[in-house]
């Protein structure tokens, strides 16, 4: 055994057997197993829970990127922890961090040093999940991150092309935390810490789990369960399919959530509501929790991690997104509804980074899934209470919708008055429908004309990210997006800014191509539009169906789930992608 030594909050958490001994540990309470490498930074989910985990005074330790090919050493070489094996694939979906739209392999993974490929299995929550199972077939596993949470019902995989049941049931998992799930998390180990067994964990919010014997499932206080179509008739029929994408979508859109019963075999998947929006000091202590911002020092001698370069010297300011686009996860996962984070826990983030060693006086982002949804929410709640819109700004903006810009703006100049920041620039994208085609009125009480000149003229970095997606009116009724004239707009605004600056920028926006509803026409339309007005092709993606999406849902089935319309397929994708 190594020489013991105290254990300091500023350390990072142990990875090996040999780490453990030094500080002493006989056993961790709970091991994270992550398809990502390890970086102590509160922009990757596994850091996060595992930091949390430590502050509620568990002994933690994480296996990142383990060897699933051979004699399966790295999932042995910590022992089995005291409550449970917590698993993730990363901070992105395995198949989605492996293929493109193409179905093509990549040659690359962000999350691995050097981008090199190859160090995170296929379906890596199922087959690492499966290998502690038949290894410690006694130790609780619980599953979260993107790829469980996007997976917790039925749902279409685009990759093998059919419909697959939750992935509690593939992964042989005992609970699943789906969402931003720090909060379950805590609960999970004070009543495992109790000596809960894991078995009887069933009122715990924002989790799933599957009973063989229904009747016997605690009701939830106060909360009702709504059914949704069985795995059988949704892998038989797609109108079923589509009725539980439309159930499901409508219930996760309310601020106060139902609990989902769903049928699978002999099985039932149960998804258990989430818990309320995160409060802004709940906030705020997730990003104070002690990280140190770099990757753990068995990658020192390994070449950097570009997911790890690319937000080091960038601040996350509020979690969620209510613009209800088809076809992003993103309000499935993280929710509709803004979670922020005190001006003072960002401005206090912000000087950390100033003090690193390598900060040369630039903040690349103060993002979040969408840049400008700051404090925003609804001026009465208890109307949002009531709604299932699943956008508060499409196909027109919520009367109800508090989007005053004048938050982020004063956020932007007390970061920028830092002693040793020198620039901030947004990296995120932008929802530029907030900003034009609004009255004189709405200008003037939400600081939209004021946020626009500050952003432009002063926090663009070249080029300024949005997302306008398609050219066709038609198509982008479909993606929930508005008309392309708003784009134009915008476009005008821009140019306009800048040449009142003598700024030399340009907008950097993004499409997509072969997104259902697309058509021979829309397509050459796309393709017409993106040369006169000089865009990057790179800009123009390939449409991916992910799960839990309303395109995937159309995608797979041609219906659109809220009028049972046809909706047309581009005639590639039908050929090259599908059965």
């Amino acid at each position: 055994m190594g020489v013991r030594r105290e254990f300091s909050n500023n350390d990072w958490l142990p990875t090996s057997k040999q780490e453990m001994e030094d500080l002493g540990w006989d056993q961790a309470d709970v091991i994270f197993v992550t398809g990502d490498a390890y970086v102590d930074h509160p922009a990757f989910g596994t850091a996060i829970m595992a930091r949390l985990a430590q502050k509620a005074g568990m002994k933690v330790a994480i296996i990142p990127q383990p060897n699933w090919r051979d004699d399966l050493r790295d999932f042995k070489k910590l022992g089995k922890p005291r409550l449970f094996f917590g698993v993730s694939a990363g901070n992105m979906d395995s198949m989605v961090n492996h293929y493109t739209a193409l179905k093509r392999k990549r040659s690359n993974d962000s999350y691995t040093p050097g981008g090199r490929a190859g160090y995170r299995p296929d379906y890596a929550t199922v087959v690492y999940s499966n290998i502690l199972k038949k290894i410690y077939p006694e130790t609780p596993v619980v599953i979260g991150g993107i790829e469980a949470s996007m997976r917790r019902l039925t749902h279409y995989d685009y990759w093998q092309d059919n419909v697959k049941p939750s992935i509690l049931l593939d992964s042989k998992a005992d609970i699943l935390v789906y969402g931003m799930a720090e909060q379950p998390l805590l609960e999970i180990i004070r009543l495992m810490d109790r000596g809960v067994p894991v078995e009887s964990l069933q009122n715990i919010l924002q989790t799933a789990f599957i009973s063989d014997n229904i009747s016997s499932i605690k009701p939830l206080k106060n909360t009702k369960s709504i059914s949704l179509p069985s795995y059988d008739k949704c892998l038989n029929n797609k109108r079923d399919f589509a009725e539980a994408f439309r159930i499901t979508e409508e219930a996760s859109n309310c601020l106060i959530q139902p609990r989902i019963i769903q049928d699978s075999g002999k099985y039932s998947v149960i998804i258990n509501p989430p818990y309320p929006v995160a409060k802004e000091k709940f906030m705020d202590d997730i990003f104070n929790l002690p990280y140190n911002r770099l990757p753990h020092p068995r990658y020192n001698k390994k070449p950097p991690i570009p997911a790890f370069e690319m937000i080091k010297h960038s601040v996350t300011i509020h979690r969620g997104c209510f613009g209800g686009c088809s076809f992003c996860a993103i309000s499935a996962h993280q929710g509709k509804f803004i979670a922020n984070r005190s001006e003072n826990s960002i401005i206090s983030e912000i000087k950390k980074i100033s003090e690193k060693d390598d900060f040369k006086g630039h903040i690349t982002d103060l993002g979040a899934p969408t840049a400008n949804m700051y404090k925003m929410k609804g001026f009465d709640e208890n109307i949002c209470q009531k709604c299932s819109r699943p956008s508060c700004i499409y196909p027109d903006t919520c009367k109800n919708l508090n989007f005053d810009h004048k938050p982020l703006i004063e956020l932007y100049k007390k970061a920028m008055s830092l002693q040793k920041v020198n620039k901030i620039t947004i990296g995120s994208g932008v929802r530029y429908d907030m900003l034009v085609n609004k009255s004189s009125a709405q200008n003037k009480k939400f600081s939209l004309n004021e946020y626009t000149q500050l952003l432009i003229s002063k926090h663009v970095s070249g080029r300024l990210k949005v997302a306008p997606e398609h050219f066709s009116d038609k198509v982008l009724k479909i993606m929930r997006k508005p008309p392309f004239k708003y784009y134009l707009k915008f476009d005008e605004v821009f140019d306009e800014i800048c040449r009142k600056n003598n700024l030399k920028q340009e907008l950097m926006p993004y499409f997509i191509t072969g997104h259902p509803g697309s058509d021979k026409h829309e397509m050459a339309e796309l393709k017409k539009n993106v040369k006169p007005h000089k865009f990057d092709i790179k800009l123009v993606q390939v449409f991916t169906p992910t799960p839990m999406t309303l395109s995937t849902t159309i995608y797979y089935t041609g219906i659109n789930p809220y009028n049972g319309e046809k909706i047309n397929l581009p005639k590639s994708q039908n050929k090259t992608n599908r059965k």
